[in-house]
């Protein structure tokens, strides 16, 4: 076989197509490439499943606070005792019902027993000198009278002799002289009985006054003994009213002062709940606003009673005084919510409220659009409730948004919602 020269021509056509196609791919990747640089992102897939969705709503709106807290007593007594002792029996430990006159612990107190004992006596000893004092002073005024008795007695038969000398004057049978001295005998009597009758009035008198220091000593003494034997009694810490017996912080054996509170007894039918609520979400509460208070076995009404002046930890203490019947089960240091009602708002629009949106805030929630995606919009909140907010600008009624956490989307300005 013999080879055969191709003409220069044709080699010369080959080239020319080879630089043609070269071209054509090379005009294609670049318009590919600017078509693709040309593109949005594609939006990432959310599941419906997966975020809460909300309408956007017009009409009346509750506004309301939360908090949880406990339920106390408003009844509240500790007990103490007057004096210093050593705690010898704890009768009664907590959660007992009690009555004023019940029994919670003893104490004991040798020294006081023996000092009760001493002012007895010394009472006793007031007494008895009172007694003494006041027959000295009734046997005198006793004297003092018997002595305006006879000088009486003496005055009566002067003036009866004197009548029968006056007439033996006149008949002559006695002299003058001897007249006057029977009206000297007389004058002489009824002066002693007019100075023996006051020296009686004072006599009677004075009495009170001898025995004012008398009476007075008794008076003191019986004070000191009174003292005592109160200490002593108090030895037996009594609850002071009825109630249930809460804390008893004491033990057997221990030495305790006066005025050492010794036990708790509150009321458990007369409860109040002590809310803490975020220092932020209490600028609106004012005293009487109504409230519910959940004991998680049943909602009773109260009203807000008293506010902390301020704040603890970021929360502002808040006293709901209960109205209603209390449920079963409610006792003293339950946990409970309650919800405080702020005040109704009339048409207005709003929403659920957000993962991250405060009142009066400017926040970006995604907005569902018809092609099933969702596009993120700027909304101006306005005053909050507990589970809504008001919608200022950016949604009307009827708009579904995401309220969920959508943190993680951050660098999207649109998600593709599915399922």
């Amino acid at each position: 076989m013999v080879d055969i020269a191709r003409p220069a021509s044709v080699k010369r056509q080959k080239q020319i197509r080879r630089g043609i196609y070269a071209a054509v791919a090379l005009v294609v990747i670049v318009l590919i490439t600017v078509g693709v640089s040309q593109l949005k992102p594609a939006a990432p897939g959310v599941e419906r499943t997966t975020v809460w969705i909300d309408t956007v709503k017009r009409g009346d709106m509750v506004r309301q606070v939360r908090g949880s807290g406990t339920l106390v007593p408003e009844d509240i007594r500790w007990v103490n005792t007057t004096t210093q002792g050593r705690v010898e029996r704890i009768v009664l430990r907590p959660g007992a019902r009690v009555t004023p006159e019940t029994v919670i612990l003893e104490l004991t107190n040798p020294e006081l027993r023996q000092q009760v004992n001493d002012a007895q006596l010394a009472h006793a000893s007031a007494i008895a000198a009172f007694a003494n004092r006041k027959a000295e002073l009734e046997s005198q005024l006793l004297n003092q009278e018997a002595a305006v008795v006879t000088i009486k007695s003496n005055l009566s038969q002067a003036k009866l002799t004197l009548d029968a000398n006056e007439e033996l004057f006149k008949s002559g049978l006695i002299s003058e002289l001897q007249l006057k001295q029977f009206r000297g005998s007389r004058d002489e009597l009824e002066n002693r009985l007019a100075a023996e009758t006051k020296r009686l009035e004072i006599t009677r008198a004075g009495i009170k006054s001898q025995l004012a220091p008398q009476e007075a000593e008794i008076a003191q003494r019986k004070a000191a003994y009174d003292l005592r034997a109160k200490q002593l009694d108090d030895l037996k810490v009594r609850a002071g009213m009825t109630g249930v017996l809460q804390q008893v912080p004491v033990e057997v054996g221990q030495a305790v002062g006066p005025n050492i509170n010794l036990a708790r007894v509150a009321n458990p039918t007369l409860l109040k709940a002590e809310l803490r609520i975020a220092e932020t979400q209490t600028k609106d509460i004012t005293i009487g606003q109504s409230a519910e208070v959940d004991t998680r076995n049943g909602v009773v009404m109260g009203r807000v009673s008293r506010i902390d002046p301020a704040a603890t930890n970021g929360t502002v203490g808040v006293d709901i005084t209960l109205e209603g019947e209390l449920p079963p089960g409610a006792r003293p240091d339950l946990s409970v919510d309650g919800t405080i009602r702020l005040e109704k708002l009339d048409n207005v629009i709003h929403v659920g409220r957000p993962a991250f949106g405060q009142e009066d805030s400017t926040v970006t929630l995604f907005k569902l659009m018809p092609n099933g995606e969702a596009h993120r919009t700027t909304v101006k909140l306005g005053r909050s409730s507990v589970n809504t907010i008001e919608i200022k600008e950016g949604l009307q009624p009827g708009d579904q948004v995401i309220l969920s956490d959508m943190s993680q989307y951050d660098q999207f300005d649109r998600v593709r919602i599915s399922g």
